[in-house]
């Protein structure tokens, strides 16, 4: 099964009545019912009525909420941004330290194909094979970036990360090392993800953080 931990936004993010919140069940219950059989056969494997069948619902209803099975990862696009924007919204409510919201979006962000290594393997291979997924995830990559600009601004503006990058270089960096951890753990025998993603984070912000500067000034002297 996938984690339950993040659902599909409503659009607007306005706080949904009763009908909308019916209405972002259903569409999340297909969702994880669609990412549950993606990473069981496959994405290309998997057709609308398996995933029918696996949500327990007619076609026409899920022709309510998605055009097609390709959809569903325009979907998984909305889960991943909703994240970017309430990691900011901690940092800049003060809930969290910049450090802490980048570390907190670095766990949950592959909480949903990070549920199983032959998920992410499906995924990706999705993403280099198909120019219009691979578009709709390049633009949300772009997206996710310039919100990760934002919060490492803030985390230069308090000292905690590195000031010799531009914001925007260190958020390349973060999607980068990011997607490679992620990645290298689908080659690995099954294990946790989150033991590995830990570790991940602290290598990179061991280059990100202030003492990345300072090892690099080191090193030039």
């Amino acid at each position: 099964m996938v984690p339950t931990s993040a659902t599909v936004p409503s659009p607007g993010g306005a706080r949904p009545g009763r009908r909308q919140r019916r209405h972002a069940e259903m569409r999340d219950r297909i969702f994880r019912a669609a990412l549950g059989l993606f990473a069981e056969h496959g994405f290309q494997a998997t057709t609308v009525e398996d995933i029918t069948e696996a949500a327990d619902v007619g076609k026409g209803t899920f022709f309510n909420y998605f055009r097609n099975k390709e959809d569903v990862l325009s979907a998984l696009a909305e889960v991943q941004l909703d994240k970017y924007a309430h990691a900011i919204e901690a940092a800049e409510s003060g809930a969290l330290t910049p450090r802490q919201a980048l570390r907190a979006l670095w766990l949950r962000l592959p909480e949903e194909p990070g549920r199983s290594q032959a998920l992410v393997r499906s995924l990706m291979v999705v993403f280099l094979t198909s120019q219009p997924i691979r578009e709709k995830m390049t633009r949300s990559l772009e997206q996710g970036r310039e919100m990760l600009a934002r919060l490492f601004a803030r985390a230069q503006a308090r000292g905690e990360a590195r000031r010799d990058r531009r914001p925007q270089e260190l958020a390349l960096a973060f999607q980068q090392k990011l997607m490679g951890s992620a990645l290298v753990w689908t080659l690995h025998r099954p294990t946790p993800l989150k033991p590995w993603l830990e570790a991940s984070f602290e290598d990179f912000w061991h280059g990100a953080g202030t003492q990345g500067a300072r090892t690099r000034k080191g090193r030039r002297s």
